[in-house]
């Protein structure tokens, strides 16, 4: 499946790169852009953790939807892998816990950040924006709690409250993972918005609501998890566009 996905991306003329975080490597996928002073970092969804009952032997995700987000954006933009995703699963400090139970681990999340931090870096950005789709959502507000340059946070279909989550999904609560629900809220100055589809049986709108306290929820009447977020991201990313600005405007 990651040999899949890896094609799925080339196929969207996206550059794939392994990143070192702390303690696991990432895979980076990139547009061929411009760089500039603001990084948007694409965080995908869980994928397929659980397959036949059992923890899948390869986790990355089927669906494109991702790639298709990032190809919509004209932004200097990277798509960030999780630990042990896209083919990197046999390495020795991955075990399925990283994509079951501890999938928004303190593992997990510090990784991301230190191969996020590392990419800045080398691109000489000095902002970073998280658009982070599903359970790349819940990945999205932890990490912007880690990583000082962050100056947006936009969700999508997010599992915002991982318990509640749990819950109304009638599965084990995952033991291992953080909650972005039970985190202390983001800094003011960083810009939040979080969309629901009305119709998203797989996170239902009250589950992001739990976890969007301190940013606004946008209710997208029609959609679900999955339809029609390519259609409606152009102006996901002009809303992003003017929030950032204001918040510019703001500050002495």
């Amino acid at each position: 499946m990651s040999e899949r996905f890896l094609g799925l991306a080339a196929g969207r003329s996206l550059r794939a790169e392994v990143v070192t975080g702390a303690g696991f490597r990432h895979l980076v996928l990139s547009p061929e852009r411009p760089a500039g002073p603001t990084l948007h970092v694409y965080l995908d969804g869980d994928g397929v953790p659980w397959l036949g009952g059992y923890p899948a032997v390869d986790p990355t995700p089927r669906d494109p939807l991702v790639l298709d987000l990032i190809a919509l954006d004209p932004a200097p933009a990277i798509y960030l892998g999780r630990p042990c995703y896209h083919g990197l699963g046999g390495e020795p400090a991955c075990s399925p816990a990283l994509w079951t139970s501890a999938r928004y681990s303190e593992a997990v999340v510090e990784s991301m950040a230190t191969a996020a931090r590392r990419v800045l870096e080398a691109r000489g950005a000095a902002r970073v924006v998280w658009l982070g789709y599903s359970g790349g959502g819940a990945l999205g507000v932890l990490l912007a709690a880690r990583v000082a340059e962050t100056v947006a946070v936009i969700t999508v279909a997010a599992n915002l409250d991982v318990d509640a989550w749990a819950d109304q999904q009638r599965s084990s609560r995952l033991v291992g993972s953080l909650n972005p629900a039970r985190q202390p809220p983001l800094p003011s100055r960083v810009f939040q918005r979080h969309y629901a589809g009305a119709r998203d049986a797989t996170v239902p709108v009250e589950v992001a609501r739990r976890g969007a306290s301190a940013g606004e929820l946008v209710v997208v009447p029609d959609y679900d998890h999955r339809c029609c977020w390519t259609e409606l991201w152009p102006k996901i990313l002009a809303d992003l566009e003017r929030g950032l600005r204001r918040g510019r405007a703001a500050r002495p």
